[in-house]
């Protein structure tokens, strides 16, 4: 088994190749934004309940708006959490099949792409310049993904928030199994 980092192992075997890549390794962050997604929470219900206690209807449509934005938020953040608390990326390739998956708590949707019709690995390139790049790769969103490949005309996205030098090892290691 090869090791990169504390977030990506890689086995290899004679007929098979597995990576697994993990969404964190900093626990300090992920404590940062539970906190948030409990102050969050905290706050919305506070304007919850100050909704019931509103006479004027004009306040009450601006609650209304203001907690659907709340609750689209409170989702994200929830999703996230989640998602960098208890999911995983596993790729494998096994007798010619391309497996995916992306887990929560080892539940997820298996994702098989036959072989003879995927391409190989790219990497996705950051630009800094770019906004939507930049947030992408923060801690706080979960998204970010670094490779793609190609089968039957969908794009196929992986690797979340994975470091450069990261996505190029995985890159070649797969690449190199495919051929």
């Amino acid at each position: 088994m090869k090791v990169i980092g504390k977030r990506i192992s890689i086995v290899k075997k004679d007929h098979l190749i597995s990576v697994v890549i993990l969404p964190t390794d900093n626990n300090k962050k992920l404590m940062l934004l539970f906190l948030w997604l409990m102050a969050w929470t905290v706050c919305g219900m506070i304007v919850l309940v100050s909704y019931f206690q509103l006479k004027d209807a004009n306040a009450r449509i601006y609650l209304i708006v203001y907690l659907s934005f709340w609750a689209y938020f409170e989702f994200s953040i929830l999703r996230t959490f989640i998602w960098k608390k208890f999911g995983r990326e596993k790729l494998w390739v096994k007798d010619g099949v391309l497996h995916y998956q992306r887990e929560i708590n080892k539940k997820g949707k298996v994702r098989e792409f036959n072989l003879d019709l995927v391409s190989r690995l790219k990497i996705i390139e950051l630009r800094p310049i770019k906004f939507a790049d930049t947030v992408s790769q923060s801690f706080w969103v979960k998204g970010g993904e670094r490779l793609e490949f190609e089968s039957q005309g969908h794009l196929i996205k992986l690797g979340m928030q994975l470091s450069d030098e990261e996505a190029r090892i995985i890159l070649n290691e797969v690449n190199a199994f495919i051929k």
